[in-house]
């Protein structure tokens, strides 16, 4: 079956927990793995969380019947969650559900997160029938729907927003609705908020947590690093630091703009030209004036050949790193901080090399 972005406003589409196979795409990334991780919270018995990579689900589409048909460590239940790119993930889907058929035993519940695909890919034909999946498109959000989004949170959290508290979470996110769910759980944490009993939430007590807007924060490392600038890095990494903002923002950022790069990509087709998309097109790929010159150099550059003679480009590359590198901080909260300018200068000489 299918479902909308509205449907995971306020919780899980009617049936969705029945479901053993889920495939999140379109270019909201942020949005497609928050309601990922609603949909692994309700599931009836998730267990443990087994993560894998759809590149390499690709070059081993067994991989994924192995792991969703084997037990934990100590025997207990388990979920698979894959993050993958475009259709990486299509020949091991095909592959469990064949399998399945022909009778190989029940699977645990498959989650795939799927950057540049769309509800008309190959992965989400394959599934959007089956009455055991479901294929969710998100979109970029707007300001109303992520402060739904984050008034629900709210409730969820025992936490009262008074005035427009739910529209400035939303914007100091970014549109990010994870990066909002962190700043609602920081909020109702010194509030002493519990949904046994609910406080009120102030705008002065959303400043006393330290919110930074991602155009005042995120924005100018973002252009650096992917604009190939590699002198500004250590300022911008300096800066990152005095502002106090999260290295996991900072890559939740780096993540939104290369799925919008894809999402271009994908718009104009093989040799399109950035400087000839119409207004409405911008509108629609979220090409908002005031970046359309970083965007245009980010698109240049990243749609490159990865290298001479390769078939994928730049791009191709730099998606599945910024996942690893996701994972990486999440694992390594200590030393994120270091790990991040690490990688953020590896990213931007990448980006700075000439074409070969």
């Amino acid at each position: 079956m299918k479902a909308k972005n509205s449907d995971f406003v306020r919780g899980l589409p009617p049936g969705a927990t029945a479901c053993r196979i889920f495939f999140f795409c379109g270019p909201d990334e942020a949005g497609a793995s928050a309601a990922a991780a609603r949909l692994a919270a309700a599931l009836p018995d998730a267990g443990d969380r087994v993560e894998l990579a759809g590149a390499d689900l690709k070059r081993d589409p067994a991989l994924l019947g192995d792991e969703a048909r084997s037990t934990s460590l100590f025997g207990g239940s388990r979920h698979i969650w894959v993050r993958a790119s475009g259709d990486e993930a299509h020949d091991a889907l095909e592959t469990l559900i064949a399998t399945g058929e022909a009778g190989a035993g029940e699977a645990a519940p498959v989650i795939v997160v799927a950057t540049s695909a769309t509800d008309k890919s190959r992965t989400a034909k394959l599934l959007e029938k089956r009455k055991d999946a479901l294929v969710a498109m998100f979109h970029p959000p707007d300001l109303s729907a992520v402060a739904q989004s984050v008034r629900a949170m709210a409730d969820a959290a025992g936490l009262r927003l008074g005035g427009d508290l739910a529209e400035r979470i939303a914007r100091a996110a970014g549109l990010d609705v994870r990066l909002a769910q962190s700043e609602i759980d920081k909020l109702a944490l010194y509030c002493d908020a519990d949904p046994q009993a609910p406080r009120p939430a102030t705008p002065e007590d959303h400043a006393a947590i330290g919110a930074a807007t991602e155009e005042d924060g995120f924005a100018p490392l973002v252009n650096a690093v992917l604009g190939g600038e590699t002198g500004r890095i250590a300022n911008e990494v300096r800066r990152m630091r005095e502002l106090g903002l999260n290295p996991v923002g900072v890559a939740l950022a780096l993540e939104r703009r290369a799925a919008q790069l894809a999402q271009i990509a994908a718009h104009l087709g093989p040799g399109g030209q950035f400087d000839r998309i119409d207004k409405g097109a911008e509108m629609r790929l979220g090409i908002f004036f005031k970046e359309k010159r970083d965007i245009g150099n980010q698109y240049k550059r990243w749609s490159q050949p990865a290298s001479r003679g390769a078939r994928e480009t730049r791009l191709d590359r730099l998606i599945p790193r910024l996942t690893t590198l996701h994972r990486t901080l999440l694992a390594n909260s200590q030393a994120a901080e270091l790990l991040l300018a690490q990688e953020l200068t590896e990213i931007a000489r990448f980006a700075a090399k000439r074409s070969s």
